[in-house]
């Protein structure tokens, strides 16, 4: 996992072919008045979700892995929070991988590593990397970068 502020990209857009061309797209557009929706930025090797998505409590939040794409999220108005656990520190799942949509849901509680990001904040998640995402209040306007894995 990776937490930064988006003026602090250089350094880290080596880490993946797609790195470079996402933040680059994030950097010169205006994604906070983009209708919600994906935007394809490399097609199915890069591409932005954006999202008005639902805040949770703590206790309502799951974690979730994803095998075949990195995330890159980063809240576009007011504060998200997040947790996090190691791949290597998970339970159980709640339901098998999900190969169409890339995901595995976890019964574990979310009380472990908690932090809250303010627009210009981003985190990239790599597939070792389980994350509790939308924790906050009211609707969260936000980012959701989907990079192709390149280590797969």
């Amino acid at each position: 996992m990776i937490i930064d502020v988006i003026g602090n990209t250089e350094k880290i857009e080596g880490l993946n072919p797609w790195f470079k061309v996402v933040f680059e797209y994030i950097r010169t557009h205006d994604l906070v008045n983009m209708p919600v929706g994906r935007i394809d930025v490399a097609g199915d090797d890069a591409y932005i979700k954006i999202e008005d998505a639902r805040g949770r409590s703590v206790g309502e939040a799951v974690y979730e892995r994803h095998d075949k794409y990195i995330d890159i999220q980063m809240p576009l108005s007011g504060q998200e929070s997040y947790g996090w656990k190691a791949k290597s520190r998970l339970g159980e799942e709640s339901a098998p991988y999900n190969k169409e949509g890339d995901y595995t849901f976890y019964k574990d509680r979310v009380e472990d590593v908690l932090f809250t990001l303010s627009p210009g904040e981003f985190v990239i998640f790599f597939p070792e990397d389980a994350h509790a995402p939308c924790i906050g209040e009211g609707v969260i306007r936000k980012m959701v970068a989907k990079v192709k894995n390149s280590v797969i």
